[in-house]
C-alpha cells in the first residue's frame, strides 16, 4: 500500500488537479474519499475542512496548487511549471486564472449561497455558473494564444496550467457552457483527454 494518501472527492476540481499531477509524476497513492455532497468535512486534517489533503513524508499538505508545486520540486520530471523563470511565470498566470478567478466564484459553496439568496435557485445557479465559467474561459483562451502555439497551454508537454484547465472543462460541460468556440481550449482538452494520467484522474474514473 502506498505511503502517499490523498483525501479526495471525485468531483472536486482541486482534488482532480492533484490526481493529475500525481499520475503525471507516476506516483502511486491511496485515495480516501471525503463525501462533500453529503456534507462531510475534513477538519481533522484541514482547518477549512476542504479537500484535497495530501499526506506524504510525514507532512499534511493542503491547497492544490501548493501541493502540485511541492510535488514538482521533489520530483522534477516531467516539469509541471516550465524550466525557466519566464516559462514558470506564464504557466502560473494561466493556472492562477483558472484556480483563483474562475474556480472560487463557481465553487459549490459559493453558488449554493447565491442560490439560497434567490427566490428561484436553480435558474440562478446555472446562469451564475455559465456567466463566470464563460468569462474566465474566454480570457484564458486569449492568454493561451498569447503564450504561443504549442500543443498544450504552454509548450510541448502538460504543465500546471493544463492540470487546472481540465477540471474546468469538466465543469463547463457539467453546467452546459459550450466551449466549442474556444478553439485552443477545445484542442488542448482533447489532447489531454488522450493522456493516461488525465484519464485516470477523471471524475468518472474515480467516482
Amino acid at each position: 500500500m502506498s505511503d502517499i494518501v490523498l483525501y479526495d472527492y471525485w468531483r472536486s476540481s482541486a482534488s482532480y488537479r492533484v490526481r493529475i499531477a500525481l499520475n503525471l509524476k507516476k506516483l502511486t497513492f491511496q485515495s480516501k474519499v471525503v463525501d462533500l455532497a453529503a456534507g462531510e468535512k475534513l477538519y481533522s486534517h484541514n482547518p477549512q475542512g476542504y479537500v484535497p489533503v495530501l499526506m506524504m513524508k510525514g507532512k499534511t499538505l493542503t491547497q492544490s496548487l501548493s501541493i502540485i508545486e511541492y510535488l514538482d520540486e521533489l520530483y522534477p520530471t516531467p516539469p509541471l511549471l516550465g524550466e525557466t523563470a519566464d516559462a514558470r511565470q506564464s504557466v502560473r498566470a494561466l493556472a492562477h486564472l483558472v484556480a483563483m478567478d474562475i474556480h472560487p466564484v463557481c465553487n459549490l459553496n459559493v453558488v449554493n449561497y447565491a442560490a439560497d439568496l434567490a427566490t428561484s435557485s436553480n435558474p440562478v445557479k446555472v446562469d451564475w455558473m455559465k456567466h463566470f465559467i464563460g468569462k474566465g474561459m474566454t480570457a484564458l483562451e486569449q492568454l493561451i494564444n498569447d503564450a504561443g502555439a504549442g500543443p498544450f497551454c504552454y509548450g510541448d508537454c502538460p504543465t500546471l496550467a493544463d492540470i487546472c484547465l481540465m477540471p474546468q472543462i469538466y465543469n463547463a460541460d457539467r453546467w452546459g457552457f459550450d466551449i466549442s468556440s474556444l478553439k485552443r481550449i477545445s484542442e488542448i482538452g482533447q489532447r489531454c483527454a488522450e493522456i493516461e494520467a488525465f484519464q485516470k484522474a477523471h471524475p468518472d474514473a474515480v467516482r
